[in-house]
């Protein structure tokens, strides 16, 4: 076999219908797309359009509101943190921080910051320097006899005043 005897299997290729050569092509004169108006003619971009009526893309109301400044935090119940610090995936002799969370598990990814809420019991006494926290959390945190450090800007301001 050489190369110029390579040939594809029969039926594997199309010619390409050439339109718009004759009537005898059984392709001619509208060349398949009907006859006249904006459709049969080339260069057309007319989705959603309607005809003239209100498309319902205009019809349908329109709900919500997306801020663009807002915060994804992830976030972390103080009976969670007391379950891993009982597990032995969190030391609580040492301060616990956002990179600390992410090790043992308790958050997949940091995103804006990692955000404390009061669900659940701490237990004991914890240190924690995280970017945000519950007013009640840092009240249950500090009646535990724990510390709580806050990085975030917002609260980093309340903290200081």
């Amino acid at each position: 076999m050489k190369l110029n005897e390579l040939s594809d299997n029969e039926g594997a290729t199309k010619a390409r219908m050439r339109v718009g050569r004759g009537v005898g092509s059984g392709k001619g004169k509208t060349s398949g797309r009907g006859v006249k108006g904006q459709k049969s003619r080339r260069g057309v971009s007319i989705n959603g359009f309607e005809g003239g009526q209100m498309p319902i893309h205009m019809r349908v109301p329109k709900r919500g509101f997306n801020a663009r400044c807002t915060k994804d935090h992830a976030w972390v119940n103080l009976g969670l943190l007391a379950k891993a610090i009982a597990a032995g995936r969190l030391d609580a002799g040492k301060p616990i921080d956002e990179a600390a969370l992410v090790a043992s598990g308790l958050v997949r990814r940091v995103r804006d910051g990692v955000r404390i809420l009061n669900k659940g019991e701490i237990g004991g006494k914890v240190e924690l320097i995280v970017t945000g926290a519950s007013a009640a959390a840092i009240a249950a945190i500090e009646a535990a006899g724990g510390k709580i450090t806050l990085t975030g800007k917002a609260k980093a301001e309340k903290q200081a005043a």
